[in-house]
């Protein structure tokens, strides 16, 4: 695999929003990635008052409003902060880089460790924006594959490690000492030259990690929740994550549910809320749809010379396999590899095959309207 493409090195959010094809784009990162449902349907008012009425789910299970002007910004943060969305400190926004797993219950070893974190943010150094910690504490991590560069994680016994990405073992930690564990990691990072590199598992390749933060193997992983029931309540996908904040506010509407979480892979739970039909969301887990990514891709992207997810929805019925639609090398949609990848080139496409948008192709040039044709058999 060959390294991937330098992306911009900071992540749109509520204080400092990022200029798209379609106008800002502003994120919002709950706090265990939970809103109450009065939380989520001001969101979704905000989404429509402010900006194009279109939400993202990110892969870091936060939410991103589109097409905020210039003008609108302002009452929209105002709208953001009255449901209590925002950082009272904007300081601390681009330190909340948090990952949690979505069926943590009150109280549990993950709800506890993510609430110390957040009293100590202020202690952690300054780390470059893209880094984030992931706080996957149930009887096994479901994580692994989403990005995070220090993670705390249960060992097959039950312990808690601290395990910086890209290390197979970490150190075992209990759970008094485990944020101040997480200070010195990071330390160790920064005065090791790690903000050189950017992300910790990068760091690794080149820098040995240090006999103490080693030694222990996190538990085998396990799944993230699937569209259909959950122990909090009904879950539904979001094609490519996008969301049009009118059908969410139905779903919400329809369910009856008390809370949103956010899961990594773009999937919405309802908390306590009861099934219902709808034909926004993906409700069956074998949906073709479940196994392709797709980034905003042409107008919405400076980055794109290709429109990407309409041509993603039209593959996803031929490809019997994981596809990835990419508007350009970057592969911010899903950065690690997938067994066809398309990658938006001068207005045509390259095909990667097992491997990831910056890695070389296995045919170059491809004009969209053919690739039916050639992926019918992928």
């Amino acid at each position: 695999m060959r390294a991937r493409p330098q992306v911009k090195g900071w992540c749109p959010g509520a204080y400092r929003p990022m200029q798209s094809g379609d106008g800002l784009i502003v994120r919002v990162r709950p706090v265990l990635a939970r809103l109450t449902a009065e939380q989520a349907l001001g969101l979704c008012d905000a989404a429509l008052s402010h900006g194009s009425g279109i939400v993202d789910l990110t892969s870091r299970a936060n939410l991103q409003l589109r097409g905020v002007t210039a003008g609108s910004l302002d009452p929209l943060i105002a709208d953001l902060d009255a449901l209590g969305l925002l950082d009272a400190d904007p300081a601390l926004e681009g330190r909340r880089n948090l990952l949690v797993q979505p069926l943590w219950t009150d109280t549990d070893l993950t709800d506890r460790l993510t609430r110390a974190l957040l009293a100590r943010l202020a202690d952690l150094p300054d780390l470059p924006a893209k880094m984030g910690i992931a706080v996957d504490a149930g009887p096994a991590p479901v994580l692994s594959q989403h990005s995070a560069d220090f993670r705390f994680e249960r060992t097959a016994d039950g312990r808690l490690i601290l395990r910086p990405d890209g290390s197979p073992s970490g150190q075992v930690v209990t759970e008094a000492e485990a944020i101040d564990r997480l200070i010195t990691l990071a330390h160790w990072f920064t005065e090791t030259g790690g903000a050189v590199a950017g992300r910790m598992s990068r760091h690794l390749e080149a820098t040995p990690l240090p006999v103490e933060f080693t030694g222990t193997t996190p538990a085998p992983s396990a799944t993230l929740p699937e569209p259909g029931p959950t122990a909090l309540g009904p879950a539904y996908g979001v094609a490519f994550g996008q969301i049009e904040a009118t059908a969410l506010a139905r779903l919400l509407t329809a369910t009856g549910a008390t809370a949103l979480r956010v899961s990594p892979n773009r999937l919405l739970m309802l908390e306590g809320g009861q099934p219902a039909e709808t034909p926004d969301f993906i409700t069956d887990p074998a949906d073709p749809l479940r196994r392709v990514e797709a980034c905003p891709g042409a107008p919405f992207c400076p980055s794109s010379s290709v429109e990407t997810r309409q041509l993603a929805r039209l593959l996803a019925q031929l490809v019997r396999a994981t596809l990835h639609v990419s508007g350009c090398t970057k592969g911010c949609a899903h950065a690690a590899t997938a067994d066809v990848a398309l990658v938006g080139r001068g207005g045509a496409f390259d095909l990667v095959r097992n491997g990831a948008a910056w890695d070389a192709p296995f045919a170059s040039g491809l004009a969209p309207e053919i690739l039916p044709q050639t992926l019918g058999t992928a």
